[in-house]
C-alpha cells in the first residue's frame, strides 16, 4: 500500500471511531453473544481472517476495500494473521459457494459484504452453526451476523437529494426529476432512496423512478433512454443517480439525446471518472465515502471476535437488521463532492492524485478550478 493509502487509512479510521452515532438495542447482549460465540475459536494474533466482497466493477473493492482491511489485519495482529479472499464477481450464487469452502475451510471469522442480502442469509446461518462469527460489511447481511459497519446510507440518500436541490436552486419545481435508484437485492438501496425521498418530497416533482438491477450503468443507461423518450429531454430539470456508475451511463444517454446542457446529476462513490466529470461539469456531485474508516472498523472487529473478545470499545452502537435486533455497529460520515471540495476531499486524504484526476483531457478543466 503506497505512503498517501497508509496516511488516508489513519486518519479517516481515527475519524470515524470518534463519530457518534444514533443507537437502538442493547449493544451490551450483542456482545456478549459474539463474545460467547467466538470463545472456543483461535487465541492471539494468529488467526484467519475470509474477506468476501460483492463484485469488481466498482473501483472501491478492489483498489481500496481490500488493500485498507489487509493493512490494518497486518497491523491488528504483529503481520500474522491470514486474510483468505474472495470475489463474488455480482453472482450471489457464487459467493454462497465461496462462503461454504470459507467455512469447510475454518476461518476464525467473516467480513462479509453480500451481492444479496437476503439470500446470503443461509451461508450465515452455516457460519453461525459452525462458531464462525459474521461482520457485515458496507450492506447489511440478513441472517444471524455479530457485527456491522457501513456509512449512514439514509444521510448519504439525503446529502445526494440535497445536493440536487442546491443545483436546481429557484428551478426546483419547473422540471422534471429522474430518480435512478439502485438495486432491490441491496438493503443500502433503499436506504439512499429514502434519504433522497425525503429531502426531494414536495420540493420537486419526479417524472419517472428506477430500481436499476445489480447497479448496473447499461440498465441506467436503458432506463434514461426511456425516461428521455417518455419525457423528453427538455423537460428533465435533474437526475438522481444513487451511485457514480449508473450517473455515467444516465449522462451517456442525455448526452446521446441532443446538445442541449446537461442537468444535474448525482453519484456516490468518488470513482475517479466521476470525479473527472465532475471536473469537466457533466456530474454535479458525488459522495465521498472514506473508506479506510470503513475498513479499519471491519477488521477491529473481525479481530476481536476471532480472539473471543467483547466488542465494547469499537462498536459502542447498534442497529437492527430485518433478522437480528441490537447488532454491534460502527457507521462512518460521508460528505458530498463537488467540483468546490475535490482537493480537500479524495486529494487531500490520497484517494486520487492531481495527476490522475486532470489527465490531458481534463487538464483544462482542471486549471479553471485551481487543481495543479
Amino acid at each position: 500500500m503506497n505512503a498517501q493509502l497508509r496516511r488516508a487509512a489513519v486518519a479517516a479510521a481515527a475519524s470515524a471511531m470518534a463519530v457518534s452515532l444514533a443507537a437502538c438495542g442493547s449493544a451490551g447482549e450483542s456482545g456478549d453473544k459474539a463474545k460467547g460465540k467466538a470463545s472456543g475459536g483461535a487465541q492471539g494474533d494468529d488467526i484467519s481472517v475470509g474477506l468476501l466482497l460483492p463484485e469488481n466493477q466498482t473501483a472501491r473493492y478492489e483498489r481500496f476495500d481490500k488493500p485498507l482491511i489487509e493493512q490494518r489485519l497486518a497491523e491488528l495482529t504483529d503481520g500474522k494473521a491470514e486474510m483468505v479472499y474472495a470475489n463474488a464477481k455480482q453472482d450471489a450464487a457464487l459467493q454462497a459457494q465461496q462462503i461454504d469452502t470459507m467455512i469447510t475451510n475454518r476461518v476464525d471469522v467473516l467480513i462479509l459484504d453480500a451481492v444479496d442480502s437476503r439470500a446470503v442469509a443461509a451461508g450465515v446461518r452455516k457460519a453461525d452453526e459452525a462458531g464462525i462469527p459474521v461482520v457485515a460489511f458496507d450492506r447489511l447481511a440478513e441472517g444471524p451476523i455479530d457485527a456491522y459497519t457501513s456509512f449512514d446510507n439514509e444521510e448519504v440518500g439525503r446529502v445526494q437529494g440535497q445536493a440536487l436541490l442546491d443545483a436546481l436552486g429557484d428551478k426546483a419545481g419547473s422540471g422534471l426529476i429522474v430518480m435512478m435508484n439502485g438495486s432491490i437485492t441491496d438493503p443500502n438501496a433503499a436506504l439512499y432512496k429514502k434519504g433522497a425521498h425525503a429531502v426531494l418530497d414536495g420540493k420537486v416533482r419526479i417524472g419517472k423512478e428506477y430500481d436499476t438491477k445489480e447497479w448496473k450503468p447499461e440498465n441506467a443507461n436503458a432506463n434514461m433512454e426511456a425516461a428521455i423518450s417518455a419525457l423528453g429531454k427538455d423537460r428533465i430539470a435533474g437526475v438522481y443517480a444513487a451511485n457514480d456508475g449508473m450517473a455515467g451511463g444516465v449522462i451517456t444517454a442525455l448526452k446521446g439525446a441532443g446538445p442541449a446542457t446537461l442537468p444535474p446529476v448525482t453519484g456516490q462513490d468518488a470513482e475517479l471518472a466521476a470525479v473527472q466529470r465532475i471536473v469537466a461539469g457533466e456530474q454535479y456531485q458525488s459522495v465521498y465515502k472514506p473508506y479506510a474508516g470503513e475498513a479499519s472498523a471491519a477488521a477491529e472487529m473481525a479481530v476481536a471476535l476471532a480472539r473471543g473478545e467483547d466488542l465494547a470499545g469499537i462498536a459502542e452502537d447498534t442497529v437492527d437488521s430485518p433478522t437480528v435486533r441490537g447488532v454491534p455497529s460502527v457507521l462512518v460520515p460521508v460528505v458530498s463532492l463537488t467540483r468546490e471540495n475535490i482537493a480537500d476531499t479524495v486529494v487531500r486524504d490520497g484517494i486520487w492524485t492531481i495527476r490522475e484526476i486532470c489527465a490531458p483531457a481534463y487538464e483544462a478543466a482542471c486549471d479553471k478550478l485551481g487543481l495543479k
